[in-house]
């Protein structure tokens, strides 16, 4: 009996087990800091690929940030021991509901590019669901073998940093996209052409993407006003006359991609550029049955 009142009682884990729970911690954490971060710096990349997924465009870049930094916070969380069990819940329902989500749209959006972790390149398919349950088994092991979280105050200061890194990143690339300088002229079709005098459009597209085309065409069916518009071919430029042609937009075709993309940042195409006497007037990342033709109107540059 004396010996049984002083023998402790072990709430240790296995050596095996704490390794593992923290392979999977820095695994499924890692993972999820590094795709917030880059929805938060590149969200108007990342806006384009909600759009893609079907989300509606004036969501889109609320979307983005959103889940830019719920995968920050939630990655952070998970790599911290005292909070691990809480970002695995949150890691874990987020990859449900994408699963939920991507089910529900499956036959629109099988075969679409769901790339939503950088340089993991997914395509929508039954291999989808495979990764996405691999990731939830991540987080399932890191949290099973993690204490009870605790500390509500200090994870609402990490949300809170988090927040305002958001915030920092989106005024950054807010305050980017008005007023830049383009250059005097460019090439378009072989011949220079000068941005300094009156409205132009800089059309930056994918010959290759499907949504390219379909916003191109409804901007074939504007009535410009005095409006000159020129297109930016981001790959496979030997495309860009076939691109006009198949979707009507009167538009010259420009090499000078990757100069301009320097002036003017943005994630992936479709993408609009308005300038006037040479500055930019305005940054066009909408393309859907309201934009841009909504902004467009606005600004005098359809009638």
């Amino acid at each position: 009996m004396a010996h049984a009142q002083t023998a402790p009682l072990s709430l240790e884990l296995p050596a095996w087990k704490t390794m593992a729970a923290w392979v999977c911690a820095i695994l499924i954490g890692g993972l999820f800091i590094i795709a917030g971060a880059w929805k938060l710096t590149d969200h108007l990349g990342a806006a384009a690929r909600m759009t893609q997924a079907l989300v509606p465009a004036q969501l889109s870049v609320f979307t983005a940030l959103f889940f830019g930094m719920a995968e920050v916070f939630s990655g952070i969380l998970i790599l911290i021991p005292r909070y691990r069990r809480w970002g695995a819940w949150l890691i874990t329902l987020m990859l449900i509901a994408f699963m939920v989500y991507i089910g529900m749209f499956y036959n629109q959006l099988l075969g679409a590019d769901c790339t939503c972790f950088p340089w993991v390149k997914r395509a929508v398919g039954p291999m989808f669901f495979y990764s996405d349950a691999a990731m939830i088994a991540l987080a399932v092991v890191a949290g099973w073998w993690a204490k009870p979280s605790e500390g509500m105050k200090t994870a609402l200061v990490i949300a809170a940093v988090v927040a305002v890194f958001g915030g920092v990143a989106y005024g950054i690339t807010k305050s980017r996209q008005t007023g830049a300088k383009a250059p005097d002229t460019i090439t378009v079709d072989g011949q220079p052409v000068s941005l300094a005098q009156g409205k132009v459009v800089l059309y930056f597209y994918d010959p290759e993407c499907a949504h390219c085309d379909q916003a191109a065409r409804r901007m074939a069916k504007h009535t410009w006003s005095g409006v000159k518009v020129y297109g930016l071919p981001s790959r496979v430029p030997q495309f860009g006359k076939y691109f006009m042609d198949s979707t009507g937009l009167k538009a010259g075709n420009s090499p000078d991609h990757d100069a301009l993309k320097k002036l003017f940042p943005f994630g992936d195409p479709p993408y609009g550029v308005l300038l006037e006497h040479g500055r930019q007037k305005a940054a066009l990342s909408r393309f859907d049955e309201m934009e841009p033709e909504s902004t467009l109107r606005s600004l005098g540059y359809i009638e």
